[in-house]
């Protein structure tokens, strides 16, 4: 049956839909997210309006909407404080007064609907005002049947009404194919679900207000496609040559003296997992994640010198010129131990130093590389690239990351983050890759203490840092602006420069993103050789920047970064042998939620408890502190208060995923077919052409 089930009204353009001309289907897509009949579908009701029939404003229930009938007395535009005009409407209901304000309404309209005098029907969320009552934005009919008692409410664009998605939804309600079920029936029955076409009935045309069942069941779907394509990619990936780079551990030994500390358990493991792999006849493809200072560097550094002692090359990308300079300074010293060189190729590295680099490479004088994407630029050419090492991996696309990895024959890759990855997170976006996990932190590191303080005390902090200058210990000032901007209040590190260097003469130093690379490296260099104390910076320190003698770090505006960004932040300080202190600067009137999420801060240091809570706190967001605006993790995700089922519907959707492919990794049982037609419902094309390439 499967075979002949077509997905074509699914995926016609919008504008195949009864009533939908080109215009309509352009507003319906930019509301929907895409220009074809799924998309609309696939467009949930924000809400569900259940409206309660009352006779008095004093019925209308707190947390839902209410009918009741109301006579129009007079209309007006006003403005509000933010300039925006209205119209608001005095009326009465049961005889009590009720304001009605319609924002962005034309009076015309208002009055049209509204008559003065005679009595119609409004739904809306009723609330108390002064010695009556208010409403917004209401929906207006002649009588009470004329508004629906239960309705979906989608999110609308500019010119696009509820009535016309209502109409659109309709239609494509109407050309749902009668599709094969491609969920387990044991996992249905056990979670109650509906099937796929009812599901989306049940929220889109509701009979009656639906409970959570319909939504988990799409949000399943679309998870277990995302889990079922990575599966196939991971597959096809573990059947791919590679070739065995196995080392003698003679190079790795000689690092590891110089070093003069131990492995932590972790990175033992971590490192035992990598060698492993970089042995075995298939390419690998690995995500080493670790906390700040868990200490993924020198587990890397090894590993190159593995590939080194295999009689390949090795090479580190990092995203900016200051981490690429950073790395090259750290495996500099551990390599140079074991007698290999490593060489820098960035965009500075210029005239005879850079022929020199070229020509090592190409020739295989130069075992290890450390750079920018200038690594994998068309004039670079490797001798044996054997292993690649891509760090801050999400600040790369795929496609750079494979641009690396090219420049050699099957070369295995590593690729590495300092922010933790929640779970669900890493099924979602690393589902392809294996997981090596740095937990804790090296000997040596220093808790740090970390506080919350309102701006309002700046004049108290300000003596305290001087106090603390005066001490000797360094630190660093970090804002989120560079230049001040008439639209934006944030404050700019231009100008706190100049304010906390009429207060610390000579000791200030300044760094961030508009400064030419030497000038930025020059401030760097000086705060590192305490030269200067106090750098003032914005998150241009947030990776790459290792000074071991700074132990506070002052982050203004605290509120305004991301739970994970201002980890990050904080990593700067704790380095060394001296006990550290990172303070949040506040703005006045913290809302609850701001004020939860810096106390997360404040009360622990494990990078994966805060990047777990900060996805709880954000919904599926940014917890990576990367992701572009409009860009959602998932589309049919649940939203709201109810995160962690999500979570852990991927994670169920990820065993399903793996056990089904064990089972029928060709897809070709009667599920495995419906499931084909899953994957091409949520556009995961590219791996049924695994399934195809076998």
């Amino acid at each position: 049956m499967t075979a002949t089930v077509s997905l074509a009204p699914l995926l016609a353009p919008l504008s195949t839909l009864p009533g939908v001309g080109p215009k309509r289907a352009a507003l319906l897509a930019e509301a929907a997210g895409g220009d074809r009949v799924r998309d609309l579908l696939f467009h949930l009701p924000e809400r569900h309006a259940v409206r309660a029939l009352v006779v008095h404003p004093a019925e209308a229930p707190l947390d839902g909407e209410a009918r009741l009938a109301v006579v129009a007395q007079k209309h007006r535009v006003a403005v509000a404080g933010s300039g925006r005009r209205y119209v608001e409407t005095r009326a009465t209901a049961a005889g009590e007064p009720l304001t009605i304000r319609f924002i962005n309404g034309w009076i015309a309209t208002v009055e049209r609907q509204l008559p003065p005098g005679r009595e119609r029907w409004i739904a809306a969320r009723i609330q108390a005002e002064g010695k009556g009552w208010s409403c917004v934005n209401p929906l207006v009919a002649a009588s009470a049947e004329a508004l629906p008692a239960l309705e979906a409410v989608w999110g609308l664009v500019a010119n696009l009404t509820r009535s016309q998605v209502q109409a659109a939804m309709a239609a494509a309600l109407e050309t749902l194919p009668d599709l094969p079920e491609w969920q387990d029936g044991a996992l249905l029955a056990r979670e109650g679900w509906p099937g796929f076409a009812e599901a989306l009935r049940l929220l889109h045309a509701p009979a009656a207000p639906p409970d959570a069942k319909p939504r988990e069941r799409l949000a399943y779907d679309e998870a277990l496609a995302g889990q079922l394509a990575l599966g196939l990619v991971r597959r096809r990936r573990r059947l791919s040559p590679g070739r065995a780079l196995a080392g003698t551990g003679r190079l790795q030994a000689a690092a590891l003296a110089a070093f003069g500390h131990p492995l932590t358990v972790s990175q033992t493991q971590a490192l035992s997992e990598i060698s492993a792999d970089l042995a075995a006849p298939r390419r690998m493809l690995r995500l080493l994640q670790g906390d700040v200072g868990a200490g993924k560097t020198l587990v890397a550094a090894l590993a190159m010198l593995q590939a080194v002692e295999a009689g390949a090359q090795a090479a580190l990308m990092a995203p900016t010129e200051i981490l690429a300079r950073q790395h090259a300074r750290t495996l500099g010293r551990l390599c140079g131990a074991a007698g290999v060189e490593v060489a820098l190729l960035a965009g500075s590295v210029k005239g005879a130093e850079r022929r020199r680099v070229l020509e090592g490479l190409a020739d295989g004088r130069i075992p290890i590389a450390v750079g920018t994407h200038a690594l994998f630029q068309e004039g670079v050419q490797f001798r044996d690239l054997g292993f690649a090492v891509v760090d801050e991996q999400h600040r790369f696309g795929v496609a750079q990351r494979l641009m690396l990895a090219g420049k050699g024959e099957a070369a295995d890759m590593l690729v590495m983050t300092a922010t933790p990855i929640p779970r669900t997170l890493q099924l979602t976006h690393w589902g392809e890759m294996s997981v090596s996990r740095l937990e804790g932190k090296p000997a040596g590191r220093q808790p740090i203490v970390t506080r919350l303080a309102d701006e309002g005390r700046l004049p108290e902090i300000i003596g305290r840092m001087r106090a603390a200058l005066e001490r000797g210990e360094r630190a660093y000032w970090v804002v989120r602006a560079i230049t001040e901007n008439p639209h934006d209040d944030s404050v700019a590190a231009e100008e706190r420069f100049a304010m906390l260097d009429r207060h610390f003469p000579g000791k200030v130093g300044l760094a961030h993103g508009e400064l030419d690379v030497d000038v930025r490296e020059k401030a760097l260099a000086d705060f590192a050789a305490g030269q200067t104390q106090l750098l003032v910076a914005t998150t241009v320190i947030e990776v790459g920047v290792d000074v071991p003698e700074a132990t506070i770090i002052l982050i203004e505006q605290a509120e305004r970064f991301g739970l994970s960004a201002l980890h990050q932040l904080r990593g700067r300080v704790g380095r060394g042998n001296k006990a550290s202190s990172c303070l949040l600067v506040h703005s006045q009137g913290l809302t609850p939620k701001e004020r939860e999420r810096l106390q997360i801060l404040r009360d622990t240091e494990d990078g994966f408890v805060i990047a777990e809570e900060d996805l709880r706190l954000r919904g599926g967001g940014d917890a990576l502190g990367t992701r572009q605006a409009g860009q959602e993790l998932f589309r049919l995700a649940i939203r709201g208060e109810d995160t962690r089922r999500q979570q852990d519907l991927v994670a169920m959707a990820h065993g399903d995923a793996e056990l089904t492919l064990e089972r029928d990794p060709t897809l070709s049982s009667p599920r495995g077919e419906a499931l084909r037609l899953l994957l091409r419902l949520f556009d995961k094309e590219d791996a049924i052409a695994f399934l195809k390439a076998g």
